[in-house]
């Protein structure tokens, strides 16, 4: 059993954990296919999605707003779809739009009561400002893949972020939705962890899956909220 009276500090993935990103996500992309006539159908459009963006991650570092641009190229190659420069872009643009789950801020407010809280996102810096006024509450640290010069699942982010907190990563519980980028790595480094599987809601993701257990797994902030700040 998980002793959660040990913890300080809360770390968050930002994207599928707290912010919607997968109606972003699809907003985003059927509205640039739209434009030349073409719908993927949503499972289809997610999957592929999951699978190009950390293809191009792995390839070597570049602002998100790049790799995001990528994505949009190669999605439309694999569609049969040429997009124009203002469609490559879009994606990334639209991130200012996404909005927090509808537990997400609640959740966070009751959180900060007890613990620290942090981001450590695969975002810019600047991208990520659009979504830290969505949020509303503010983060004692926030670790983003502009910031270390490499994406999540990537050891180093989680070292940064250890660094930076300053205190011993048993103090520390992790908090997010992939597996892939973030359960996965935080367990490598013997990071607690906690899956907020939101596709059990929702029944869509746009990030990898791995085959990994964290220590804790949840279908809300506001169910997690629940465990680590009893009434």
């Amino acid at each position: 059993m998980l002793d959660l009276s040990h913890f300080q500090c809360l770390t968050f993935d930002c994207y599928g954990t707290l912010i919607d990103w997968e109606s972003g996500i699809l907003a985003a992309l059927n509205t640039a296919f739209a434009a030349h006539k073409k719908t993927i159908p949503t499972q289809e459009l997610l999957a592929a999605y999951s699978e190009i963006e950390p293809q191009i991650q792995n390839e070597g570092y570049m602002l998100y707003r790049d790799v995001l641009a990528e994505v949009m190229r190669r999605l439309g190659k694999r569609f049969g779809v040429s997009f124009t420069a203002a469609q490559i872009a879009s994606l990334a643009e639209s991130i200012r739009d996404w909005q927090p789950y509808p537990d997400t801020v609640a959740a966070l407010r009751q959180l900060k009561s007890r613990y620290q809280l942090a981001i450590i996102s695969n975002i810019d810096d600047d991208l990520f400002a659009h979504s830290a006024k969505r949020l509303e509450v503010p983060f004692d640290f926030v670790i983003t893949a502009q910031q270390v010069g490499n994406y999540k699942p990537s050891l180093k982010n989680f070292e940064v972020a250890l660094q930076r907190i300053g205190l011993p990563k048993e103090k520390i519980l992790h908090v997010a939705e992939s597996t892939h980028h973030d359960i996965a790595p935080a367990n490598a480094l013997g990071i607690h962890s906690v899956w907020v599987n939101r596709r059990a809601v929702t029944g869509q993701g746009a990030s990898r899956e791995a085959d990994t257990q964290p220590d804790l797994t949840v279908v809300s902030l506001e169910g997690l909220a629940k465990i680590l700040v009893p009434a």
